[in-house]
């Protein structure tokens, strides 16, 4: 069944225009921190967890603002869930409670993150630095931490003639919230890389490794894999779609085995 969601995808999207010919574009799609306006939706399945399989849809809106010589890149994680509990999503690595081993749906723990990033940047390194906070918004203990978190959030990126590579970095400690629930302190290292092909069409990887601090030697999870994706349009709107499938070589025994993943971005050139 997923292999079949993937190939109609796949079908679809060679059979829409490209914007290939707009290199600007797709170079600003490839950088988290561009200039560039845009709404993704992100759909991740969670599959191979002993509590069971998870639904995931993230709303990532992206606004960047320019003051003089600098952009303020704002990028939001909304999760909206269909989770067991007392699982851990990769795809919205939030500690949610344990619970009586029924299922939960509703809203996740939103993140927001703002990088500082200079319009200018000497060499061909691409950065980015700033804080980063996660509130408790979840609508059920399963699919949050309960727990106000603030750290601090970095990227790094290059963009050769074939392609962007970079790495993104996150710390966040819980700071307030409810007590009887534990506390965060949790690392996260986003490896990507973005190979051109024609037509619009990319490979990619996009792999999200977290760290949760406060467990015993269970700490780590690390996935491997990568997918494809294509800038193209519909009528006037540029848009961006990818297809990811990935699979966790490390995990805590609460994490699922793999994960497979969808976006359908906005995109809104100025």
């Amino acid at each position: 069944m997923l292999r079949k969601i993937a190939l109609g995808t796949a079908l679809v999207l060679a059979g829409l225009p490209a914007v290939a010919q707009d290199s600007d574009l797709g170079a600003a799609v490839q950088n988290p921190i561009s200039s560039l306006v845009s709404l993704p939706f992100k759909y991740t399945f969670d599959n191979g967890a002993p509590n069971g399989d998870a639904n995931t849809l993230s709303v990532n809106p992206v606004y960047p603002v320019s003051v003089g010589n600098w952009n303020f890149v704002n990028r939001a994680l909304i999760p909206i869930a269909n989770a067991p509990g007392g699982i851990t999503l990769p795809s919205n690595p939030s500690i949610g409670e344990v619970g009586d081993g029924g299922r939960s749906f509703g809203l996740g723990d939103i993140n927001y993150s703002l990088y500082l990033n200079p319009k200018e940047t000497t060499g061909k390194w691409i950065w980015g630095v700033g804080p980063s906070f996660t509130l408790p918004t979840a609508t059920d203990d399963s699919l949050g931490s309960g727990k106000w978190s603030g750290g601090a959030t970095a990227i790094a990126l290059t963009q050769p003639e074939w392609g962007t590579y970079g790495v993104l970095v996150r710390q966040l400690w819980s700071f307030a919230g409810d007590s009887d629930r534990a506390d965060v302190n949790q690392g996260l290292v986003e490896a990507f890389v973005n190979y051109n092909l024609d037509d619009g069409w990319y490979l990619l990887t996009d792999s999200v490794a977290t760290i949760n601090w406060e467990a015993g030697s269970d700490k780590l999870t690390l996935p491997i894999g990568g997918g494809a994706g294509r800038v193209f349009r519909m009528g006037k709107q540029p848009v961006n779609a990818r297809v990811e499938a990935y699979y966790n070589v490390l995990r805590p025994d609460t994490a699922p085995e793999w994960t497979l993943g969808a976006t359908f971005q906005f995109l809104f050139p100025k």
